[in-house]
């Protein structure tokens, strides 16, 4: 069976400090209020902010579909850097994709340049189709990031 992948690499600006930033992606709370694409919910969120600790969610999609995404953090360095690994599975629960997720957080005059590098594969035509949607969701989690970090103040 033929195997996918896909690149996305996101560069962002956000009028906050790394700290907050960087928090939004290792507390259950925070991520809870925004990950994933425009219209999904997250219903369900764990997060274990520590090399092997667990980065287990549940986005809901607008039309009731529960999508999990189960993994780890293999790397963090407050608040510059973390490292995600996971897999994301269908609406029937059946793994699909594994993704690395690198986030890195630099910060200058009180603003914060996130980069996020997520690389995706998987194998056959249901890996192929979630990877398509791959540039706009994580485009559109990380305009999520920026409302949730903004609210902050």
């Amino acid at each position: 069976m033929e195997r996918h992948e896909h690149v996305v690499a996101l560069t962002r600006v956000f009028d906050a400090p790394r700290e907050r930033v960087f928090a939004a992606w290792i507390r259950a709370e925070h991520l809870s209020q925004w990950f994933g694409p425009k219209g999904f919910t997250i219903h369900s969120c764990e997060a274990d902010a520590r090399p092997g600790g667990v980065f287990r969610l549940c986005m809901r999609s607008p039309e009731g579909r529960d999508y999990w995404v189960r993994g780890q953090y293999l790397e963090i360095v407050a608040p510059e850097r973390l490292v995600i690994t996971c897999t994301a599975d269908d609406e029937n629960g059946i793994a699909r994709l594994e993704e690395t997720i690198r986030v890195t957080c630099e910060e200058s005059g009180g603003r914060t340049t996130l980069a996020v590098n997520a690389t995706a594969s998987g194998p056959g035509a249901v890996a192929a189709g979630m990877l398509k949607g791959m540039d706009q969701g994580w485009a559109q989690t990380i305009d999520r990031l920026s409302i949730q970090v903004a609210e902050k103040r």
